[in-house]
């Protein structure tokens, strides 16, 4: 499965809530294969972890298996039992992964994304394929024109989510969700 779909981003939200921290730095990915070790006696390397996480480049991709051992982490059975559980859970809205706007799969490398959002914040992006992009102009937010990250879609009247900038993930209009989402 895609490490940038929508599951695999609320796995990876299950298990930090699960240990209680986020998952950030080297340090995180290495307490985590401990903490995976002691409950299931089950090796999962820190780089497999990081390539997860989008902490290192790797394949875009994620084994079946990795995905089962991780679920199993959280009780489930296997990786569909807990795609099936994503279904009836009510902590989740089934409307924050659909909506009006641009997902990486309507891009080709070199597009360009206009996004603004509440009070006056307005960014252009740069596709650069495999679900990366770059800061191009940045209008009166925190992220600068040069600046990189990760993000698999960009959703008018939804929090915008980025990965991977400087090391963390980042949430611009995370009360109100974005204005305008245009490809230029």
């Amino acid at each position: 499965m895609n490490k940038y779909s929508p599951e695999i981003a609320t796995l990876r939200m299950d298990i930090e809530h699960e240990v209680k921290r986020k998952i950030r730095t080297p340090y995180d990915f290495e307490f985590l294969a401990g903490v995976i070790w002691e409950r299931l006696h089950e090796n999962l390397s820190p780089t497999t972890l990081k390539r997860l996480w989008g902490y290192i480049d790797g394949a875009d991709t994620t084994r079946r298996t990795t995905l089962c051992l991780l679920a199993q982490f959280l009780g489930f059975a296997d990786w569909e039992t807990y795609l099936a559980s994503l279904a009836t859970r009510t902590d989740i809205e089934s409307a924050a992964f659909e909506g009006e706007g641009i997902h990486i799969d309507d891009l080709q490398k070199g597009d360009r994304v206009e996004v603004t959002w509440l009070p006056n914040r307005r960014c252009v992006f740069r596709y650069e394929g495999e679900a990366h992009f770059v800061v191009e102009e940045s209008e009166n937010a925190k992220l600068h024109v040069g600046d990189s990250f990760d993000a698999a879609f960009f959703l008018i009247g939804k929090p915008m989510y980025l990965d991977n900038i400087h090391g963390v993930s980042y949430v611009a209009g995370s009360k109100n969700g974005l204005n305008t989402v245009e490809k230029l």
